[in-house]
C-alpha cells in the first residue's frame, strides 16, 4: 500500500521535463552575419548578397527597418536572464532568406544564424504579420491605371505584349507537354 501511495505521490509531483537549453553564441553569430554581408568592407560583395538573399541589400535593410518600426519583437532585447536576445538581422535573415527564399526547414540554419526552430517559426509568423500590415496599402492592392500601364510597358519590353503577368504560365501552349503534367 505504501509503495503504491509513494508511486502516486511521485507521479503527482514529478517535475516536468524542462526544455533543454542550448547555449548558442548569439552575439558571435550576429557579428559573423555583419562581417559577411552588412559591414562596409564585408566578406561577400553585393552580387553574392543578391544571389543568396534573392534581393538587394538596400531592399533588405529597408524591409528590416520597416518591420522593426512596426513590431518591437524584431528589436533586440535582453531575455529574462539578462542576456541579449537575437538581433533583428538574425531574426529577419532566418525568416526571409532561409525559410522564404530557399524553402528550408525552420531549424536548417541553426548552426550559422544560431536560432532555434521554435524561435524561427515565431519569427516567420511575426514577419508575415508585419509585412502584411506595413505594405498592404502599397503592394497588396488591386492595381490602378498607372500600375497597369507600367506593367504592360514592362511586359512589352520583355517580349510579352498585352500581358499583365502570369505566375503559372498556364496561358502558354506547350507543344510536347507530357500528359501526366
Amino acid at each position: 500500500m505504501n509503495s503504491v501511495r509513494a508511486e502516486i505521490v511521485e507521479q503527482v509531483f514529478q517535475v516536468r521535463k524542462k526544455k533543454r537549453y542550448i547555449h548558442r553564441d548569439r552575439k558571435g553569430s550576429h557579428y559573423q552575419l555583419m562581417k559577411d554581408y552588412f559591414d562596409e568592407n564585408c566578406t561577400y560583395p553585393p552580387e553574392y548578397f543578391h544571389r543568396r538573399f534573392k534581393m538587394r541589400r538596400e531592399l533588405f535593410l529597408r524591409i528590416l527597418n520597416d518591420v522593426k518600426a512596426y513590431d518591437d519583437y524584431f528589436v533586440q532585447k535582453k531575455d529574462a536572464t539578462g542576456r541579449l536576445g537575437l538581433s533583428s538581422i538574425q531574426k529577419i535573415t532566418s525568416t526571409v532568406v532561409r525559410i522564404f527564399a530557399y524553402g528550408c526547414a525552420a531549424d536548417h540554419y541553426d548552426e550559422y544564424i544560431k536560432i532555434g526552430e521554435s524561435t524561427a517559426i515565431k519569427c516567420l509568423k511575426a514577419f508575415c504579420n508585419a509585412i502584411v500590415a506595413v505594405y498592404i496599402e502599397e503592394y497588396m492592392r488591386t492595381p490602378n491605371e498607372a500600375d497597369i500601364a507600367r506593367l504592360l510597358e514592362e511586359g512589352k519590353q520583355r517580349g510579352f505584349l498585352g500581358m499583365l503577368g502570369s505566375i503559372d504560365c498556364m496561358h502558354w501552349e506547350w507543344k510536347n507537354c507530357p500528359v501526366e503534367w
